[in-house]
């Protein structure tokens, strides 16, 4: 039997045919959906990411207009079905993000702004983006690189006119990957002690193990990760399993049951 839904836990992937064949929540980007003719049906629920710590790496910028991006969106929810909520075009605040630099493999070419400048212009696109779609459920996210960083942003949707209280889901951003860490831990804490019903963006195991209770909903890709470096499972041909359902279902169904019993979702939608 399910328990009591306490966190919804997305999965994060790339297939977009994904949310027809499980009713298990997916985490996908508007921009996988939008480059199709035809929109897969979901058959369980999904959210939308709006893909913009891609933008903001390879462009230092967002290159989809609030309007283009509202398209996509209406798009989405017509062909694929009501999705649980959409992020905005918000500006991540990482340091690499902001002055550019390598990590691994990855190149970030910088916004060269301030973290201030990326608050004010997440708020400024939530604002847009609310005006031009309020049918559609478009959340506010929360920016900043310390404490202090986020607590200031609450304080600008707040003079914005936004009780982020009364938000059903306020994401959290440029946290997860930090995500074990004290400085994060204390971070969402303090959010969430506010009454915020927080998403944290791309939380891995230790970051649920640590604060996963104080979450309304997470999701992550970490178990592509995972796959990449182990062998396939029994009875599968491809190389790993890095781009394998199976695997990632059955890579949920052990994170969540690492999780103490009077915090795990239920496995089945939730």
């Amino acid at each position: 039997m399910a328990r009591e839904a306490r966190v919804r836990f997305y999965l994060t992937t790339h297939k977009r045919h994904w949310v027809r064949l499980t009713s298990v929540p997916l985490f996908l980007k508007s921009e996988h959906f939008t480059i199709a003719r035809t929109l897969p049906e979901a058959l369980g629920p999904y959210a939308v990411d709006s893909g913009g710590f891609s933008e903001l790496q390879r462009h230092g910028r967002w290159t989809r207009t609030p309007r283009q991006y509202v398209a996509d969106l209406r798009r989405i929810w017509e062909g694929v079905g009501p999705f649980d909520w959409a992020a905005p075009q918000d500006w991540m605040c990482e340091p690499i993000m902001i002055h550019g630099g390598a990590a691994g493999p990855q190149h970030f070419v910088g916004t060269h702004l301030s973290i201030g400048e990326h608050q004010s212009r997440t708020v400024a696109n939530y604002l847009e983006l609310r005006s031009l779609a309020p049918d559609l459920p478009i959340i506010p996210v929360l920016q900043g690189w310390e404490l202090p960083d986020y607590e200031r942003c609450v304080a600008l949707y707040e003079r914005a006119g936004v009780d982020l209280t009364r938000e059903p889901t306020v994401g959290l951003g440029s946290v997860c990957r930090r995500q074990a860490t004290r400085e994060a831990a204390a971070i969402v804490t303090t959010l969430a002690g506010y009454g915020l019903r927080l998403h944290g963006f791309g939380f891995k195991t230790l970051g649920l193990e640590k604060v996963g209770h104080l979450l309304a909903s997470a999701d992550s890709l970490a178990w592509s990760t995972h796959a990449r470096h182990r062998p396939p499972m029994p009875g599968h041909t491809h190389k790993n399993c890095a781009n394998c359902m199976p695997y990632a279902l059955n890579w949920r169904t052990r994170v969540l049951a690492r999780m103490p019993a009077w915090q795990q979702p239920a496995l089945d939608a939730a």
